[in-house]
C-alpha cells in the first residue's frame, strides 16, 4: 500500500471526526500489516489533518475537541499495534506433569503450524495432541531419530500410516534434539523427552519461549534438519 492510499484511508475516517469500531478494527489490521515507517507515516499524517481541521476553524471549540479525540483514538490504535509484545520465558520440571500439560497446551492452542524435532516419541498423549494439530488441518511436521523408530512402544510408525509429515535421520548418530515450535512464535525446548517416563521418573526440563531471536534461530535449524533428512 503506497502512501497516497494510506492518507485516503485516513481522510475517510476524519470526515467525520469519529473513529468508529469498525474504523478502529481496520486501522489495527492495516497497521499489523504495515513497516514501521508506514505506520509513522500514518501517525504524523494524523497530526496533520488534526492540525489543519483546527487552523480552518480556529474559533469553534466543538470542533477543536472532536478533532483532538480522533486524533488521541488514532494514535492509540497505532500505538497499540506498533507496541512490541511482552517476552515471555517459562520453566517447567518433571518428574511430575508439568512439561506434559504445557506441551498439551500448546499444541491445542496451536492456529497454524507445528513444528517438533525430538529425540523419542512413545507418550501416547503427546503423539495424540501431535495426530489432533494434523486432523485440524494445521501444517503439521515431526522429525525424530531412526534408531527410537523400532523402540517398543514408539509413535513415529503410526503418525507415519496416520499421514503425518515425518522425517527420520539416516547416520549413526543420533539426532538428539528435543525442542518444537508452534506457529513459528513460540518454542518449547529442553531434556525434556516425549516419553512416559519423562514425565513419571526422570529430572527433567521444559523452557518455554516467545523470544524472536530464539524462535527464528530454531526454526532456522528445523528448517536445515527438514531438508537434510529428506534427501
Amino acid at each position: 500500500m503506497d502512501f497516497a492510499e494510506l492518507d485516503r484511508t485516513l481522510r475517510e475516517s476524519v470526515a467525520d471526526l469519529t473513529l468508529d469500531a469498525q474504523e478502529k478494527f481496520e486501522l489495527r489490521e492495516l497497521g499489523a500489516k504495515l513497516p514501521a515507517d508506514r505506520v509513522r507515516y500514518l501517525r504524523n499524517r494524523a497530526f496533520d489533518m488534526a492540525r489543519e481541521l483546527m487552523l480552518a476553524q480556529p474559533s469553534q471549540t466543538p470542533q477543536t475537541l472532536d478533532s483532538l479525540r480522533w486524533l488521541e483514538q488514532v494514535v492509540k490504535t497505532l500505538d497499540a499495534v506498533a507496541e512490541p509484545p511482552a517476552l515471555v520465558s517459562s520453566a517447567f520440571f518433571a518428574p511430575g506433569d508439568a512439561c506434559l500439560r504445557k506441551l498439551r497446551e500448546l499444541c491445542r492452542s496451536a492456529k497454524r503450524r507445528l513444528e517438533v524435532c525430538v529425540y523419542t516419541i512413545s507418550d501416547d498423549r503427546l503423539s495424540e495432541e501431535i495426530l489432533a494439530c494434523h486432523k485440524r488441518g494445521l501444517e503439521v511436521r515431526v522429525i525424530s531419530d531412526n534408531d527410537k523408530r523400532y523402540d517398543e512402544g514408539s509413535d513415529v510408525p503410526r503418525m507415519i500410516e496416520l499421514g503425518v509429515p515425518l522425517r527420520l535421520d539416516d547416520s549413526p548418530y543420533h539426532m538428539h534434539h528435543k525442542f518444537a515450535l508452534f506457529d513459528g512464535r513460540v518454542l518449547a525446548n529442553g531434556s525434556f523427552n516425549w516419553t512416559r517416563s519423562a514425565t513419571t521418573s526422570n529430572e527433567e526440563n521444559l523452557v518455554v519461549t516467545d523470544d524472536a531471536n530464539l524462535v527464528r534461530s530454531f526454526s532456522g535449524h528445523f528448517e536445515a534438519l527438514w531438508d537434510k533428512f529428506g534427501r
